[in-house]
């Protein structure tokens, strides 16, 4: 073992950290290769078995489910261990992966997504908050970046594997070729985690009724979201906000939270950076519209849309990266510079996505890819910064709480971000008139709405840059 205080990606890649460092990346990788793999053939599958009116309740219902998974993390670490949680979790993904690829509908499709979500929550809980209990606190932050850069490894294998498969007019192939994957992460588990590692003397009581009061404020928005009536859309948003306040309120009091102490205060670290978390997450919610507008728009292939997609996501591993190391004065500006950033890009792709002449002539739109890198690039800055941070500032007693409380608020952000994403491309005439013109007014609505989330955080950073 290393006693020095300066932790190295040798440390952390090489013997058993390294396969330890494999298994918990593992988990983020299965389900980050499942979304670009979906994200991708989507378009394929709506063209094949309909359903294009709930397009953006693939990505909802998926997430809502792996909202449930996540928050239910904590408990399965402390009732089972690391070990047994992740293989439960393993077991559900590859259930409702298999009925994905047998689906004959857009029901059916979405009840697998659903099964589906839940596992992967789970794998995405569990991989994040076993990083504090399975690696020094001085490896923490290099573990961090290559947990999430896992996101940016998917962006090779996923388009890849979707794009060739929608291309051949295959796309349940896609789901059957996710599978393997499951085996080769369970026989890291078995045999690399411990079998009582992280587990509690007295088991924590999951907050159930918060959790799906959470899931309930998912759905009351995506529901609304179908309605064409301006009306309604509002009355989801705000009936959407006004679970979120009760959750809230029963949090501050409750014996059993769901969030740490501390959590709710905006001035605070754990506040500032839970809000910054949420608010990012609203901005990479984009990525499931855009293989539609480069296919529809741009005239891209599913192949090609699927890698441009996946800019992203390679820009998120690469902003990671550059700010793994960065302490004092340097992760201030970077944690500020981040939101910055994605805000930015994000307003650029309203300007260019719409544009068909980009694509005109023989010519390609390589000029988007530049934008869409820019909005992973400016998450990956602050990411590791902002995860790092809720870990020291969790209150004794509360660190899987803290842990896992990153990705419930992840994936509640990204559920809520594609739920109002589906209403603000319907309202700009997504569905009806759709078509070419449909989708450039949508793209332009979309990017516009969705850029102020990532500005907001750049104003509500401050909190978590004092720290």
């Amino acid at each position: 073992m290393h006693t020095g205080q300066t932790a190295s990606w040798s440390e952390l890649l090489w013997g058993r950290n390294g396969l330890r460092s494999l298994a918990l990346a593992g988990g983020v990788a299965l389900h980050a290769v499942n979304m670009y793999v979906v994200t991708t053939i989507l378009p394929s599958v709506v063209a094949d078995i309909g359903g294009l009116e709930y397009y953006a309740w693939n990505l909802t219902l998926f997430v809502a489910a792996s909202i449930l998974g996540s928050a239910l993390s904590p408990k399965v670490i402390d009732s089972w261990g690391v070990r047994t949680g992740f293989l439960v979790a393993i077991a559900i993904f590859a259930i409702g992966t298999i009925g994905c690829a047998l689906a004959p509908s857009m029901p059916w499709l979405l009840v697998a997504r659903t099964a589906q979500g839940l596992g992967g929550g789970m794998l995405l809980g569990l991989s994040y908050a076993s990083v504090r209990l399975v690696f020094e606190e001085r490896l923490w932050p290099l573990a961090m970046v290559l947990v999430s850069s896992m996101w940016g490894v998917a962006t090779l294998g996923g388009p890849a594997v979707g794009g060739i498969f929608a291309q051949t007019g295959h796309w349940r192939l896609a789901f059957w070729s996710i599978l393997p994957g499951c085996v080769v992460l369970a026989v890291l588990v078995l045999t690399q985690l411990s079998r009582s590692g992280g587990r509690a003397a007295r088991p924590s009581r999951p907050p159930l009724g918060k959790i799906a009061l959470l899931v309930l404020a998912v759905m009351v928005v995506s529901f609304s979201s179908l309605s064409r009536d301006l009306v309604w859309n509002v009355l989801g948003i705000l009936g959407g906000l006004a679970v979120t306040v009760i959750i809230v309120r029963m949090d501050l009091t409750a014996s059993v939270p769901l969030l740490p102490t501390g959590s709710y205060r905006i001035s605070g670290v754990l506040g500032s950076a839970y809000a910054c978390i949420c608010l990012l997450s609203i901005g990479a919610t984009t990525e499931i519209y855009i293989p539609y507008f480069l296919q529809l728009i741009h005239g891209q292939s599913p192949l090609m849309a699927g890698y441009w997609t996946a800019a992203l996501s390679a820009g998120w591993t690469t902003g990671s990266f550059i700010s793994s190391r960065r302490t004092g004065v340097a992760a201030q500006r970077f944690i500020l510079a981040g939101p910055v950033v994605s805000a930015a890009s994000l307003a650029m792709l309203a300007v260019l996505m719409p544009i068909a002449g980009l694509s005109e002539g023989g010519r390609t739109a390589w000029v988007i890819l530049l934008p869409l890198f820019g909005v992973g690039v400016g998450i990956g800055l602050c990411w590791p910064l902002l995860l790092t941070r809720v870990y020291r500032a969790a209150p004794a007693g509360q660190e899987n709480i803290g842990s896992a409380a990153i990705t419930t608020l992840q994936l509640f952000a990204m559920a809520m971000g594609a739920a109002v994403a589906g209403m603000v491309t319907n309202a700009a005439g997504f569905t009806d008139p759709g078509g070419l013109e449909g989708a450039k007014s949508a793209a332009r609505a979309l990017f516009v709405v969705v850029a102020c989330a990532p500005a907001l955080a750049a104003v509500l950073s401050r909190g978590v840059r004092r720290a």
